[in-house]
C-alpha cells in the first residue's frame, strides 16, 4: 500500500464529473467528507436540470451542461455515466494527452480500449468497478490502469475512490469477476439481511427488531472479517460450538445449498457482465476497441 492519504494525493487537482447520478454523487460527497478534495476544485455535468441543481444546493460545486468545458481544464475527468450513453458522451469529449490529464470511467463492462478509441490518441485512461456502498463511504473499488497511465495517476485515481471506501488495483481482465462479486455482491447480501430478518419473525420477534439484528449482525461480522484479516472459515468455527444451535443453523445452509448457489450468482453475474461488453454482432464482430471507433467516427 502507498503511504499517502487522498488528500495530499488530490490536493489542488481539478476533477470534472461527467455524469451526475448516484455513483457521482457518491463520489463527490467522499472526496468532500475526506477533505480530498474542496468545492472550488470540483464541476459535474449532466443533461437533468435537476441533478444539477441538486449537486450545485448539496455540494456547492460548479455544474454545467458542456462536458467539453467542464473536462478543459480538469486533471481528472470522471466519466460516471451509463454503458449505453458511453459512445455519445465520447463524442463530444477532444481530450489532449496532455501531461497528467487522466480519466476514469465507471462505466460497467465497457472496457478501456473502448474509452481509448473514442479519445484522442495518448490520453490516459484507468478504469473502475466501483459498488454502491460508496454511498456510505465504505464502498469496494477494483482498479484497472490502461497503457501509458503513470504512476502517479494511478494513486490519483486510487485517492478519488479511497475518498469513499477500500481499494485494490488489478488486471483489467478481473474487472468482470470484481462486478459479479463486490458490484452485484451489495444485492446478495440485501437478500441474506431479509431472509435473515423472515426467520427472525417467522420464529416470534418483531419486523423491526428482526431487521435491526439482522442488519447489524451482517455489518458487525463483515467488520471482524475485514479487521481482523482472520479466514471467515476459523471465524465461522469460532462461533459454532460443538453441538449448538448455530451448528444446527449451518447444517440448514448446508443442505440448502448456501455456498454453492452463492457462487454460482458471482459466476452467472460475471458472465452476463462479459457479454454486456461485447460489441453488437457476436464473436464475430470487430474488437470492442474497433467497434466503438467505428461507431464514434462515423457521429462526427
Amino acid at each position: 500500500m502507498f503511504t499517502y492519504t487522498p488528500a495530499a494525493m488530490l490536493n489542488g487537482k481539478k476533477i470534472a464529473v461527467i455524469g451526475a447520478g448516484n455513483m457521482a454523487e457518491a463520489i463527490v460527497s467522499g472526496l468532500l467528507k475526506r477533505g480530498a478534495a474542496q468545492p472550488g476544485d470540483l464541476v459535474a455535468t449532466d443533461v437533468d436540470s435537476r441533478r444539477l441543481a441538486h449537486f450545485q444546493k448539496t455540494f456547492g460545486i460548479g455544474v454545467g451542461r458542456d462536458n467539453q468545458q467542464a473536462a478543459h481544464t480538469a486533471d481528472v475527468v470522471l466519466l460516471a455515466v451509463k454503458p449505453q450513453v458511453m459512445d455519445d458522451v465520447l463524442c463530444g469529449l477532444k481530450l489532449s494527452p496532455r501531461a497528467c490529464q487522466l480519466v476514469i470511467s465507471v462505466a460497467a463492462g465497457t472496457s478501456i480500449a473502448s474509452i481509448a478509441a473514442g479519445l484522442s490518441p495518448g490520453v490516459s485512461v484507468v478504469r473502475a468497478m466501483p459498488n454502491t456502498a460508496s454511498l456510505v463511504l465504505e464502498g469496494a473499488t477494483a482498479l484497472a490502469g490502461g497503457p501509458g497511465v503513470t504512476e502517479e495517476q494511478m494513486r490519483m485515481a486510487q485517492a478519488v475512490f479511497e475518498a469513499v471506501g477500500h481499494v485494490v488495483v488489478m488486471d483489467e481482465s478481473h474487472l468482470d469477476a470484481v462486478t459479479g462479486l463486490s458490484g452485484g455482491g451489495v444485492a446478495y447480501v440485501y437478500a441474506f439481511i431479509e431472509a435473515l430478518a423472515d426467520g427472525g419473525v417467522k420464529m416470534g420477534l418483531s419486523r423491526s427488531h428482526a431487521q435491526l439484528l439482522a442488519t447489524q449482525t451482517v455489518l458487525g461480522a463483515a467488520r471482524m472479517a475485514r479487521d481482523t484479516g482472520e479466514h471467515p472459515g476459523v471465524l465461522k468455527d469460532r462461533v459454532a460450538s460443538p453441538g449448538g444451535a448455530t451448528m444446527a443453523g449451518l447444517h440448514q445452509l448446508e443442505k440448502g445449498g448456501l455456498r454453492g448457489t452463492v457462487i454460482s450468482a458471482v459466476e452467472s453475474a460475471t458472465v452476463r457482465c462479459k457479454a454486456l461488453g461485447q460489441p453488437a454482432g457476436g464473436a464475430g464482430s470487430s474488437s470492442p476497441a474497433a467497434s466503438v471507433a467505428a461507431r464514434v467516427a462515423s457521429r462526427r
